[in-house]
């Protein structure tokens, strides 16, 4: 790796998808479960939850500081990250949709801001190539 650590969370997970998981501070601490016919049990959550919750937590910060670059106002704009769990031939994948939605902005500088986004966004970059993400202004 190169560069410097800014952060580094870590997390222990005890009986995979209906188990537990918990980061060393205890920031997070969650049951999992996997969703029965479409249908989580209350109270749980699945690698996938959070997943696209830091996704879409770092692609905002994206989405700010390319609203910074260029001048542009993207207070209140909301990234929905939806993070699915896919079955294939050669066995289970992950894909991503991205959605950005920028009141202030008109759509094509949302769509602009969100490619931008997109290309400086940690997630984005470990992702790309190794998943299908698509990415839709909305």
């Amino acid at each position: 790796m190169s560069g410097t650590v800014l952060f580094t969370g870590t997390a222990t997970a005890i009986g995979g998808r209906n188990g537990h998981s918990q980061t060393s501070d205890g920031s997070v601490s969650v049951d999992l479960a996997m969703p029965k016919n479409g249908v989580l049990e209350p109270g749980k959550t699945t690698p996938e939850h959070l997943f696209a919750t830091g996704y879409a937590a770092c692609f905002g910060s994206a989405v700010e500081a390319v609203g910074h670059q260029k001048k542009l106002d993207v207070t209140g704009a909301a990234v929905t990250v939806a993070v699915s769990l896919v079955k294939g031939d050669d066995g289970f994948s992950l894909a991503a949709k991205l959605s950005l939605k920028a009141p202030a902005l008109t759509a094509q500088e949302t769509k602009e801001v969100l490619e931008a986004a997109h290309q400086m966004c940690p997630y984005s970059k470990a992702t790309r190539g190794n998943i299908p993400v698509e990415l839709s202004v909305g």
